[in-house]
């Protein structure tokens, strides 16, 4: 048997109801007339009660008799089975594993914290039974596995000076992220019966001895990023106001003036504060 196979038991309000009528009635004949025969009866009485199982909604026996498996009892209600049967009880319902923060390595090879949010559940009580030891534990063990994997193979973040360029990034590709975790858990768990419904990244910074030089590369990076946005709207308006100074024959420049006052609407577009003006009170060459 190398399979889940469900299987149905009797029912147990009737045994439950044939426990009362033997036990009592065999209490009440032994007391009254001494009969040898109705102590028998009682010790089957007695029997009945292990093979009771009660199977609560999301919830499962195991059943195996001397080491043989014999199915899985999923339908809920009372049920009796043989009373020799060992029943283990196993949760089908979905449950939530927040792993532990875990410093790995991204694809650039710098430290990150990373944790994993995991919802799961048993989809075969066979293989979560015998074909793994602990199924809890192997849940644990393979989702850290597949964290430190899946950190491996993308950067934390794409920077534009390493010459990288990488589509998929743990930072802000949590979609992909998330899906390529979440095939990475079906793989290494299907083997414990184990159904992944949801996994994704729950925590993610770069580790303590490299955030602070991380957060100072990525201001400069947003500072860069802004100054280029600056430089390039302030070009287009240096280069709008002399075509408009020149189309309207405001002022006639030759080549030295109209440098002048490129560099002096460009210090003014550009700067950090706002340009304190000077007034020239003599000509335009004094």
């Amino acid at each position: 048997m190398t399979q889940e196979k469900s299987i149905k038991g009797f029912n147990g309000y009737i045994m439950l109801f044939l426990f009362f009528i033997l036990f009592i009635g065999s209490i009440i004949v032994v007391i009254t007339t001494e009969n040898p025969f109705w102590g028998i009866v009682f010790f089957i009485s007695i029997l009945i009660l292990p093979g009771l199982i009660l199977v609560n909604p999301n919830e499962s026996r195991v059943l195996l008799l001397f080491g043989d498996y014999k199915g899985t009892v999923k339908q809920n209600g009372l049920f009796w089975v043989n009373p020799f049967y060992t029943k283990k009880k196993i949760s089908l319902r979905a449950r939530n594993f927040d792993s532990e923060r875990l410093k790995v390595n991204d694809k650039l090879g710098n430290p990150v914290m990373i944790s994993t949010i995991l919802v799961w559940r048993v989809q075969d009580t066979f293989k979560a039974s015998f074909d793994v030891d602990n199924f809890e534990n192997f849940v644990v063990v393979q989702t850290d596995a597949a964290v430190r994997k899946l950190a491996s193979l993308y950067p934390y973040d794409n920077f534009a000076d390493e010459g990288l360029d990488e589509d998929i990034t743990l930072r802000s590709s949590v979609n992909e992220v998330s899906d390529a975790l979440e095939k990475e858990l079906e793989e290494r768990l299907e083997i414990a019966g184990i159904e992944v419904l949801e996994a994704r990244i729950g925590y993610l910074a770069y580790a303590n001895e490299i955030a602070s030089a991380m957060l100072k590369r990525q201001q400069a990076t947003a500072i860069v990023a802004a100054r280029h946005k600056i430089v390039e709207g302030a070009v287009s308006m240096v280069e709008m106001a002399l075509e408009e100074l020149s189309r309207k024959e405001v002022v006639d420049l030759d080549n030295e003036r109209r440098a002048a006052m490129v560099s002096n609407l460009m210090v003014v577009l550009c700067g950090d504060k706002d340009a304190s003006p000077v007034l020239n009170t003599g000509t335009l060459n004094h």
